[in-house]
Parts: structure tokens; sequence; C-alpha cells
């Protein structure tokens, strides 16, 4: 028996080939930042070309590390950050334009037109999604709208649209495809059919032949080619199958094993994205949460779930690091938050890119609030941290209200994970347990379990469930008082961020 499982993790900054074994734990890592490019404020994009490269480089660093070849690797899964669109020729392989990142607000123009007939809900029935710039459909139809010659191009059949997962996969196997999860965040896909919505493409005059096939999160969607480097098939060995797909979130949901309906996960990441397992029917939110798919695996139904996004939190710390220069290096942001006692009265409310859940404002923006003389650069990094921890408290209520279950803990995962100052402050605020497992690696580890699920790796989700396991458990030590009285000041902190652009 093949004794490992690989994921290709690509994120935000960077791209990542982690290898697992049967119990879960990883045997190799490599990893690449890639380029942020800002054209004009508000605007986000990557060079695809450049993450595919970064792929390669990574697939071959982390089997090298490990003495490892392709054909030690029973399937490889993909986990990818999500709505990031991709608009390339088929025939060439080149894009047509940069990745637009799921950060990117240039698109509230086109979402505010679309509004005008029905609102900022119009498409939320079929899609549980508002209608926001943090999403692929209006992306797309940018592209098509702002590059010369795409729309006809793409009338013609010769473009293709992919989140980063599809254009992997493409680049990877010449299979175009995508997972429910990730098609369930373009805002074009309809929750109940799990295919793309016809009246939707046509209120943002889409193409369908440019969109990849949807398939479940598990299953082979191809094996690797030629072009895939030192996964493709060596001298009369087999090609590596790609046979795991899900968005990051999902991905993270799915290896801290939430399968029962309302167990959750909280990732913190660039951004931050808690997720609620609720079961296979679809839950519409009344609270300003995202209404999206869980996971799908094999021919078993889909499950869903309830997200609340909040766009900036490990970017947060980057941004205190690279824009304003207090710290050298991101870790170093604990300490400095530490140097003092609290906050000094300030409130940071990094709306770079607009309000997530439960707000969806495109139009805020961030601010710091309560500054006095007596501030200085810890509380600052106290105050960016805590925002992570206050935002998530206003998920987590939106997400009882909606779902009438009461969260016993949180699982946690991500790199802001292993600042225990941070996950302090966040079982203060949320007043519950905040538990983190054993293996962080939980996103890459759940694309890997998708694709050992499908080649018969691991047999059952009791063998996934057996290999998780606790690493650390914050519990709450703040009295009510204190959570009440800093709660209210972030609460009033939000509301000086609206309507700063236009």
């Amino acid at each position: 028996m093949t004794k490992y499982v690989a994921a290709i993790d690509q994120g935000t900054t960077s791209a990542r080939f982690i290898v697992f074994d049967h119990g879960g734990n990883v045997v190799s890592v490599a990893q690449k930042e890639h380029k942020q490019i800002f054209p004009r404020p508000g605007w986000v994009e990557h060079d695809p070309v450049e993450i595919w490269e970064n792929t390669l480089e990574v697939t071959e660093r982390g089997l090298k590390s490990a003495h490892l070849q392709s054909a030690d690797i029973a399937a490889v899964g993909i986990t990818n950050q999500r709505e990031t669109t991709v608009v390339w020729d088929k025939h060439t392989g080149k894009p047509v334009y940069n990745a637009i990142v799921w950060q990117d607000t240039r698109t509230d123009v086109i979402c505010a037109k679309l509004a005008k007939s029905g609102g900022q809900d119009r498409f939320r029935k079929k899609t549980g999604l508002p209608l926001a710039t943090y999403f692929s459909g209006p992306k797309i139809k940018w592209i098509l709208d702002n590059v010369q010659g795409a729309k006809e191009k793409a009338k013609r059949g010769d473009l293709l649209f992919g989140t980063i997962d599809s254009w992997l996969i493409w680049n990877l196997t010449g299979e175009h495809v995508t997972d429910v999860t990730n098609a369930s965040r373009t805002m074009l896909m309809n929750l109940k059919s799990l295919d793309w919505d016809e009246e939707i493409l046509k209120a943002l005059g889409i193409p369908r032949a440019m969109l990849p096939t949807i398939k479940s999160s598990s299953e082979i969607y191809g094996y690797v080619n030629a072009r895939g480097g030192v996964l493709a098939a060596g001298d009369g060995g087999k090609s590596v199958p790609i046979a795991g797909d899900l968005g990051d979130q999902q991905a993270a949901l799915f290896g801290q094993t939430c399968f029962k309906a309302g167990e959750a996960k909280n990732t913190y990441g660039t951004g931050c994205f808690m997720l609620m397992n609720t079961g296979e029917k679809p839950v519409q939110s009344k609270a300003g949460l995202l209404t999206t798919l869980g996971y799908k695996i094999g021919n078993r139904k889909a499950v869903y779930a309830l997200e609340g996004s909040i766009a900036i939190a490990g970017a947060l710390v980057q941004w205190l690091r690279d824009n304003l220069g207090l710290i050298q290096a991101s870790p170093e942001v604990e300490a400095l938050a530490k140097s003092v006692e609290d906050n000094g009265g300030i409130y940071f409310v990094p709306a770079f890119s607009g309000l997530y859940a439960p707000y969806w404002k495109s139009d805020a923006r961030g601010v710091i609030v309560g500054m006095t003389r007596y501030v200085n650069k810890g509380h600052i990094a106290r105050a960016a941290l805590e925002a992570t921890a206050y935002q998530t408290r206003e998920v987590l209520d939106a997400m009882e209200k909606d779902s009438g279950v009461k969260l016993s803990a949180l699982k946690v995962d991500g790199g802001m994970v292993f600042n225990e100052l941070l996950m302090q402050f966040q079982s203060d605020m949320l007043n519950a347990p905040v538990v983190r497992p054993k293996v962080a690696e939980t996103t890459s580890l759940g694309a890997a379990y998708a694709a050992g699920l499908a080649v018969g790796f691991w047999k059952d989700f009791d063998e996934l469930k057996n290999n998780w396991g606790k690493d650390k458990e914050w519990k709450p030590s703040m009295d009510s008082k204190g959570r009440k009285k800093l709660y209210s000041g972030w609460k009033k902190a939000v509301t000086r961020t609206f309507n700063w652009t236009g």
C-alpha cells in the first residue's frame, strides 16, 4: 500500500505542498510566497503563471525533502484561496489578465448596478450569498467588460474561467473542473441543483461554456500529465491522481472533522473564517452570514454550512510589518502586544476591503479610534490582535442566532492560533473554550482526507475522526462586566467605518 497522501494548498500569500501519513501527521512541507499586486486602491491581483510555477516548485521540494517519489503518493488533494478569479485562453493556456483576488473591491459598481433590480439579496435565495465584491461572478464580468477582445473570445468558446483550484487542476491534468464548495463561492451556482444557474449567468453576461464542470469534493478528476513535473508518471510508473478539491475554509472544516450538524471551526489566516456544519439542507441566514457548501464526498449527499467571513485578520499583522514597520517579522506582534497591559482604550477596525460578515458594507474603510497621547505601538499591536477576536465574536453571535445552536467549544486552526495572547482573548470574548488540534495544518489535511477517501487510502469518516487530537485548550478568564464593556466599545468603533467611499 502506498504510504502517503499529499495536498497542494494554494493560499492568498503562498503555495504549499504538504505530505501526510495515514495518521494525518505531517511528513513534509514546502512553501513559497507569491507577489501581492496592488495596481490601485482597493485592487488586489496575483499572477496566475507565478502561482502555477510556484506550485510545481513546492511540489518538487516537498517530495525531495522527504526522499519520496510520485509512486509513494496515493493521491493529491487541492485546497485554495476561494473566489479569486482566473480567465485564460484554452488554446494557449495563457491568462488574459492577472487573477483578481477575493479581497479586491473593483466590482462594487457592477454589484451596485445588479442590486438596482432586487436589492443586495437579489440572488441570495438561489446562491446563499449577498451581492458583494467578494465573489467570483462579478470579477468574471469585469474581465469580460474591460479586457480587450475578451467578451468576443468568450462568446466563441475560446476562454475558460476558474477559481485557483480549476486553474491548477487544468494545468496538472488538462481537465476543466471545480468542486461544489468552490462553485458555491462564485455567486453563479444554485445551492439546490448544484449546477450553474442560467438566470444569473444571463444577468452577468457570462457564457456557460467558460465555466468548469462541477464535481464532488472527493473523486478522481484526472491524472497528472507531463506538464505536472514530479507528480507525472516516471519510467513505466503511474501518474498521481488529483482526487480531492475543496475551497480552503471548507477544507479546514473537513480537516477538523466537523462532520455533525452544529460543529464549527474558525480559521485564522489572511482573513478569518468561521464555518458551522448545518447538515444536508441549506440554512438561509437572517443575520448576515453566507449559506455555502460544506463538502460533498463522492456520491453522498452534499453537506451545507453557515459561514462568517472576515476580510482582514493575519493580513493586519502583515500590514503592521510591511506598511508601518512596527515589527520585523509577524511572530513579533505577540511580544509587542504583551508589552502593555491592555489596548490603552483604542480599537482598530481593519475594514481595508470593506466589512464582510455580518455587515456586508463594501464602502467601509479601516479606522483606529480612541487615540490619545498615552497610546504607543504596543497598544496598536494589541488592538490589532483584539480586532480578530471581536470580529469572530460578531460572527458567532450571528451564527447562534441563525442556527439556534449554542456553541460549546470552538475548534481553531491557521497561522494565528500559535499566538497565545490572541487565543486567550478569543476565549474571553466568546465566553467559551477555544481548542487547537495537534495537527494545525487542517486546511491541507482536509484536502488530503478528501483525496485519500476517493482512492481508498482512508476507508471512512471514523478513521479520520480517530486522527483528530487536542493540542491545547484555552478557557475564559474574563468577568462578564469586562467582556461586555470591551465588546460594546468595539461595536461603537465599527460604526465609525461606515460610508467612507463615494
